[in-house]
């Protein structure tokens, strides 16, 4: 009697196990089209702002059903750009100021990458994502809203993350750190606004 309610347990489990493999998504990898997507940055001041492009060179993202499990991606900060000042020379110095060892110092790091550890479901396309940010060779947790999209062929996402510089050692300006800045003071906060493509 023992034996038969056994195997029937036995069975029961192995049917329930059988069943949740089939129910349970299989992982989808998405490649980002770098081409398609966008990254804006936007830069504040006392006297105004500026803004630029940073592209994103690479990134793979693997989901499970509509839900995005692991992430990776990979910001070239050497092909930072400056949009809003059309005088070649003004543009010229400000790309090469950003570049250099005030801000991001492009000739030793490069890139900056950003991994995600969750995306959390809100309502609807909106989630909260969030992951760590790598600028410099320094790494901090980060935390956005994003809305995303992701029809199994095709995935988007747009967001907007606000990037405080000081915790990447990026002090050029900051009032947090240099007295007597008055106008000449930069706004510790960094804003991107992300337009993601990606595609199996």
């Amino acid at each position: 009697m023992k034996n038969a309610h056994l195997f029937r347990a036995t069975i029961f489990a192995l049917m329930v196990v059988t069943l949740l493999s089939f129910t349970k998504p299989a992982p989808v990898k998405f490649k980002v089209d770098p081409k398609a997507s966008t990254l804006v940055w936007t830069g504040k001041k006392v006297t105004g702002q500026h803004t630029g492009t940073v592209p994103l060179s690479a990134g793979e993202l693997t989901t499970e059903g509509k839900i995005i499990k692991q992430g990776t991606f990979e910001i070239d900060l050497a092909s930072l750009t400056v949009t809003d000042l059309k005088d070649a020379g003004a543009n010229g110095k400000l790309v090469g100021h950003l570049k250099n060892e005030d801000f991001f110092n492009v000739a030793k790091f490069p890139k900056a990458t950003f991994t995600i550890a969750s995306v959390t479901p809100k309502a609807g396309d909106e989630y909260i994502v969030k992951g760590k940010l790598t600028i410099k060779g320094i790494t901090n947790d980060i935390e956005f809203p994003a809305t995303i999209k992701n029809d199994g062929k095709k995935l988007t996402a747009k967001a907007k993350i606000v990037v405080d510089r000081t915790k990447y050692d990026i002090r050029y300006g900051s009032s947090s750190f240099f007295d007597n800045l008055g106008d000449k003071a930069i706004s510790n906060d960094f804003e991107l606004d992300l337009d993601l493509v990606a595609g199996v």
